[in-house]
């Protein structure tokens, strides 16, 4: 049996290409005779320089930048096609994961470490740039990045404007004159893992980076003027465009002020490695998340691959670190069969640190489940 294995990453706990071998792994270990075709999967978040990386070779550069609070760290960024191509996860430079639950602020923290992310790969002598969107700690419009790489902005009365969301409320006019003349021979590719449009920003995703009712309402009010006034500032309307609204508008500011392209983060992905050759040469699709729930379902990349398999007429199985509490098979019909990977009740902190075993011992029994089958 030919078996394509396509997890997303565990959050917090295991990359995809890992989730992916522990997989394989377990399926090898049991009494089916199987094939694994690996796949792993990334929406354009959190993982997808892991992921692109082994499918595409390629080598780990390091910059120091700042993180959303203006501290300095150390982040990542991969080279690829010879070093022609930069890939970048944002959430490295300006990801929540950076943060203590206590300093979540989207009012004061700022992407500018991406944009300094960026000019590394700008000094690398990239000409495209691809960038994840995903797992970010900001919902400041993209202002910070986009001040990284050149762009001035100013307050009513010609001062700089402050970092994070109190940045664009008090934002009132932008000078394009000093942006990094390297970027208009650079592609720039945004992979986004929702299609949430500006507006829609600080409603969705600013309460789960620290914005409660008022920070929420101000952030709302002051996108909707600041989309009006870049609009006539410098002659792109992005207010209603997919995606705009991912990283906390972060696709907004790429898309308006560098002509980025954005796009869905799985598809993308995927369409580069593959993917839809092996799914037709399968019997079998095997994905997986840390968290089976309506997000899943919302376009995240298991939803994507369950989805793509239905089209080839292809059996899914999901493997999930856990399931909704309210959980109703007929919500997840995109799956055929659906499988917690935990061994009894537990914290979270013990199933995180044991991720891979519990994939590879669910694998091993699914494939010996599935051996009855042949031999029968």
């Amino acid at each position: 049996m030919k078996v394509l294995i396509a997890p997303n990453a565990f959050k917090n706990s295991l990359d995809a290409v890992k989730s992916a071998e522990a997989i394989a792994k377990g399926l090898n270990n049991s009494k089916l005779e199987v094939e694994c075709l690996q796949q792993p999967i990334a929406d354009g978040g959190d993982g997808m320089l892991t992921v692109m990386l082994s499918q595409e070779g390629g080598e780990i550069r390091q910059a120091e930048v700042d993180d959303p609070l203006g501290r300095k760290v150390v982040a990542s960024f991969g080279l690829i096609h010879d070093g022609k191509t930069a890939v970048i996860e944002m959430a490295e430079a300006s990801g929540i994961r950076l943060l203590k639950q206590e300093e979540l602020n989207p009012m004061k923290t700022s992407s500018v470490g991406t944009g300094q992310l960026m000019k590394a790969a700008l000094d690398a002598g990239v000409k495209e740039i691809v960038i994840g969107l995903g797992g970010s700690a900001t919902v400041d419009l993209g202002l910070g990045m986009a001040q990284a790489l050149g762009v001035k902005m100013y307050d009513a009365s010609g001062n700089s404007i402050p970092e994070g969301g109190a940045g664009v409320q008090a934002l009132h006019e932008v000078d394009l004159k000093g942006v990094d003349s390297r970027l208009a021979g650079v592609k720039i590719v945004v992979t986004c893992d929702v299609t949430n449009k500006l507006l829609e920003a600080p409603s969705v995703f600013g309460p789960q980076k620290g914005a409660d009712e008022s920070m929420v309402k101000t952030l709302e009010e002051q996108f909707e003027r600041v989309a009006y006034l870049l609009e006539k500032q410098i002659g792109r309307n992005f207010m209603f465009a997919e995606s705009t609204g991912a990283a906390g508008g972060l696709g907004a500011a790429l898309y308006g002020f560098f002509d980025a392209e954005l796009v869905d983060g799985t598809n993308y992905l995927l369409s580069r490695t593959g993917f839809h050759q092996d799914l037709k040469n399968a019997d079998l699709v095997i994905t997986a998340e840390g968290a089976l729930d309506k997000q899943t379902q919302a376009g995240k990349g298991p939803y994507y691959v369950a989805s793509q398999a239905k089209t080839y007429k292809k059996p899914v199985i999901m493997l999930a670190g856990s399931l909704p509490k309210n959980y109703r098979s007929k919500d997840y019909e995109v799956y055929d069969a659906v499988f917690p990977i935990g061994p009894r009740p537990q914290l979270l902190d013990e199933a995180l640190a044991h991720t891979a075993e519990n994939l590879e011992r669910t694998a091993c029994q699914l494939g010996n489940l599935l051996a009855l089958k042949v031999k029968k």
